[in-house]
């Protein structure tokens, strides 16, 4: 059995051993905050709405990740401020709102599509949390879904801004049968 050592230079976090999906659960959304913070350093200049919004929303993901373990540190209020900013974004792209895209564009339209798919890695650990009889505080799902389709909305309101055309994606496996 691993064991943590006594140097702590030696330790990167103190609950890296843990045989429970909290671990995994709070490792992937510290990769959802590093990750904000990398859309942040891609985000020009003329862009500062989304950058206060990214700004706000980042410590939210580190909340989110101690609120299993700790204390629960996401309240409604912040569910609702991050859906009325997705509406917001999601008016200006209205036209663009017609199904998934394939994930193209230009820093940090990468980064962007790249936080959406760990905000749902971030979901699906905390189901297993929740399988495994460790009490998930629902407004933390909702949280990680919310952020998952804000930042999917972002991609738009990017790729928009900048005049770059998404590629419309058809599933051949969940899509019409002829």
């Amino acid at each position: 059995m691993l064991k943590l050592s006594k140097n702590l230079d030696e330790v990167c976090y103190p609950f890296i051993q843990d045989a429970s999906s909290l671990c995994d659960f709070e490792v992937v959304t510290d990769e959802l905050c590093a990750l904000i913070g990398g859309v942040l350093a891609y985000l020009p200049d003329d862009m500062p709405d989304l950058r206060a919004d990214l700004e706000k929303l980042q410590p939210l993901a580190f909340h989110v990740n101690g609120s299993v373990r700790g204390r629960l540190a996401i309240e409604e209020d912040d569910l609702s401020w991050l859906s009325a900013r997705m509406a917001h974004y999601r008016e200006e792209v209205s036209e663009r709102l017609q199904g998934f895209v394939l994930p193209r564009g230009h820093a940090p339209v990468p980064q962007l599509h790249q936080a959406r798919s760990v905000a749902k890695k971030a979901i699906r650990a905390l189901v297993r949390v929740d399988q495994e009889g460790i009490e998930v505080p629902l407004v933390l799902p909702r949280m990680c879904n919310l952020m998952c389709n804000f930042f999917f909305v972002l991609t738009l309101v990017v790729n928009q801004r900048r005049g770059f055309e998404e590629t419309y994606f058809a599933s051949k496996s969940y899509g019409k049968s002829t």
